[in-house]
């Protein structure tokens, strides 16, 4: 094959099957750990917490030992989310980051997990809790979906080749395609508490911030030395390479909210 000529969309698209089969999986238990709320919920937040945790200290090469105090102040902070004492559950992951001032990484490996979580927990627990954890969802995956084919499909220029040699600029900009869509038809839907316009542009601009999170993430692996956070999830890798873009969105919306009701 010449070095100009494109692989062919078999070899493009050789992962699709178990992405997709995953993928499927993965929306149906959000969706409904998400309208169970709750203990369900916040049980499910905190596992997926935990996950990345183990997996991000694994890239680090932190003994088994030195982890057992972050997965106790990540599933305590989740604990006291679940209770409603919210400003405790933050504290107690900032301790928890602050546990680990020998080893940095770990203690921002932390925080990387545990604010999101706090974040999604304290979101589903507002008034219109499930259609804005909808909205945050929904959004991420629509972001995933449209750079993964708009990427596959058209190729072109690298977007930062560095960092994460197989994102392109096509990809961009088919995230925040298929994100603004999504963003305008849930708005149509659900009773969310902004028009469709302002949704279809907030859904857009936040599928940057999930492709950063993404090369956010790409740029952990790339100084841990691996291809993948972890093997969990065929066609996906690991539980970090599944939630790196929801990590920033999540936070930034739950930040917008409360914002919004200062």
């Amino acid at each position: 094959m010449a070095a100009s000529e494109k692989p062919s969309l078999r070899v493009r698209y050789k992962d699709l099957q178990p992405r997709v089969i995953v993928g499927l999986a993965l929306i149906a238990i959000a969706l409904l750990g998400g309208w169970q709320g709750g203990l369900v919920f916040n049980f499910m937040i905190g596992l997926a917490a935990l996950l990345m945790f183990r997996e991000w200290t694994r890239m680090h090469l932190l003994r088994r030992a030195l982890r057992l105090g972050g997965f106790v102040g990540l599933a305590g902070a989740v604990v006291l989310a679940n209770e409603g004492f919210f400003l405790y559950a933050f504290a107690a992951v900032g301790v928890t980051a602050l546990g680990y001032f020998r080893r940095p990484a770990a203690g921002v490996g932390a925080l990387y997990c545990g604010i999101p979580a706090i974040a999604l927990v304290w979101l589903r627990a507002q008034d219109q809790g499930y259609e804005l954890l909808i909205w945050t969802l929904a959004i991420v995956w629509a972001t995933d979906i449209g750079a993964y084919f708009a990427g596959r499909t058209i190729g072109g220029p690298k977007l930062a080749p560095k960092i994460s040699p197989s994102k392109t600029w096509a990809g961009l900009f088919g995230g925040m395609a298929a994100s603004g869509l999504t963003g305008a038809l849930l708005a149509i839907i659900f009773p969310l508490p902004f028009a469709v316009s302002l949704s279809a542009a907030l859904a857009a601009g936040l599928a940057v911030a999930a492709q950063v999170g993404d090369f956010y993430e790409s740029h952990v692996k790339r100084k841990a030395g691996v291809k993948d956070s972890g093997n969990l999830l065929p066609g996906h890798g690991g539980i970090l390479d599944r939630l790196d873009g929801l990590v920033p969105v999540s936070v930034l919306v739950a930040g917008a909210v409360w914002a919004a009701q200062q």
